[in-house]
C-alpha cells in the first residue's frame, strides 16, 4: 500500500490500512452475456466474478469495471479492481479466480495498485476493434466473433474517408441510442481505422469513452458507406447536424470487442491487454493441394 490513510473519491469504494486494491485483465467472451454491468434476472460478467469474490471473502465485494460492455459484446482486455482485506499476493489472485471461474471468462493478469487508482477513472482511453467477414462462404469458426457481411462489396477505403472528420472532440447525439443514462453526447475520439486482411474487415475506434451503442450504430451506418449507399461526406453531416433519425440500424453485437483500456502509468505489462484478440487469417491453398 502507498498510502495507509482512508481515502474516497466520488463513485469510488474506500480502502483503508487494512485494505488492498487489486487490479484485473479480463478476457471474456460476450456471446451467453447481457453485457458487463450487473443486472437483475441477467447473467452478467460483473456478477460471475462478484458471486465468485463473496464465496473467497465471504462478504460482499464490488467489482469496478473500465467500460460497460452491452449484450453480446466481447472483451480482450477489460480492466476492473476491488478491495481486499485477504493476505494474497497481488498477482495470485489470476490463479485464485481461474481456477473457479466459468469457461467463458479468463483473467489475464493481476496487480496492486495504488489506493486511489481506479480502473475507469484512471483510464485515458478505450479502444474497440468491429470484425467483418466479408467472404460469401459460412465458417462457424469466425461466426461467434464477427458479421459476416458479403451482400455486397464493401470498400475499406470509403469507409476510412468517412471516419477520418471524426477525429477530435465531436457531440455524437447522432450514435447515442435515446434509453442511455449519460446526460451528454460528447466524445473525444483520439483514433479510427479501417483496413483489410483477407477476407476480413476491421473497424478500430479509440476514444476517452463510448456513448451507449455508439459503435455499433457508428458501423451500421459505415456499411451503407462501403457499399456506395452513402457517401462520406453524408456519413459527417448526419452526426456533425445531429441527425439521429436516420441512424436505424446497429451492426450485431458479436462482431464487437473491448480491445484494452489505456492509462498513463499501466500496472500491466504491454504483452498482457495491447492486442491480445487475434485476427483471423484463412491460409491461401497452394495449387498442388487443390482439388482436381
Amino acid at each position: 500500500m502507498t498510502n495507509n490513510k482512508q481515502q474516497t473519491t466520488k463513485n469510488q469504494q474506500p480502502t483503508t490500512n487494512n485494505q488492498s486494491r487489486i487490479a484485473l485483465v479480463i478476457q471474456y467472451l460476450g456471446t451467453n452475456f447481457y453485457g458487463w454491468q450487473r443486472q437483475l434476472r441477467h447473467r452478467t460478467v460483473q456478477e460471475e466474478i462478484e458471486k465468485l469474490l463473496l464465496s473467497i471473502e465471504q462478504r460482499p465485494v464490488t467489482l469496478y469495471g473500465a467500460g460497460r460492455t452491452d449484450t453480446g459484446v466481447h472483451a480482450a482486455a477489460q480492466v476492473a479492481h476491488f478491495n481486499t482485506t485477504l493476505p494474497i499476493p497481488a498477482h495470485r489472485w489470476r490463479d485464485v479466480l481461474n481456477k473457479s471461474l466459468p469457461e467463458d471468462i479468463l483473467i489475464r493478469a493481476s496487480a496492486l495498485v495504488p489506493p486511489d487508482w481506479h480502473a475507469r477513472f484512471s483510464a485515458s482511453y478505450r479502444r474497440y476493434r468491429y470484425t467483418i467477414y466479408t467472404d460469401a462462404r459460412p465458417n462457424l469458426f469466425v461466426r461467434p466473433y464477427s458479421w459476416h457481411y458479403y451482400y455486397e462489396p464493401l470498400n475499406e477505403s470509403r469507409i476510412q474517408e468517412a471516419l477520418n472528420p471524426l477525429i477530435g472532440k465531436h457531440e455524437l447525439t447522432a450514435f447515442h441510442r435515446s434509453n442511455s443514462a449519460r446526460k451528454h453526447s460528447w466524445v473525444d475520439v483520439q483514433e479510427a481505422q479501417c483496413y483489410r486482411n483477407g477476407s476480413f474487415l476491421y473497424i478500430e475506434i479509440q476514444a476517452n469513452g463510448f456513448l451507449y451503442g455508439m459503435v455499433r450504430l457508428l458501423v451500421g451506418m459505415l456499411v451503407q458507406v462501403g457499399r456506395g449507399l452513402r457517401e462520406p461526406d453524408e456519413f459527417t453531416e448526419i452526426w456533425v447536424n445531429q441527425r439521429r433519425e436516420e441512424v436505424k440500424y446497429a451492426a450485431p453485437a458479436k462482431g464487437l470487442c473491448l480491445l484494452r483500456v489505456g492509462y498513463p502509468d499501466s500496472p500491466f505489462d504491454r504483452e498482457i491487454w495491447f492486442d491480445t484478440q487475434p485476427k483471423f487469417l484463412l491460409p491461401q491453398i497452394p495449387d498442388q493441394f487443390s482439388i482436381k
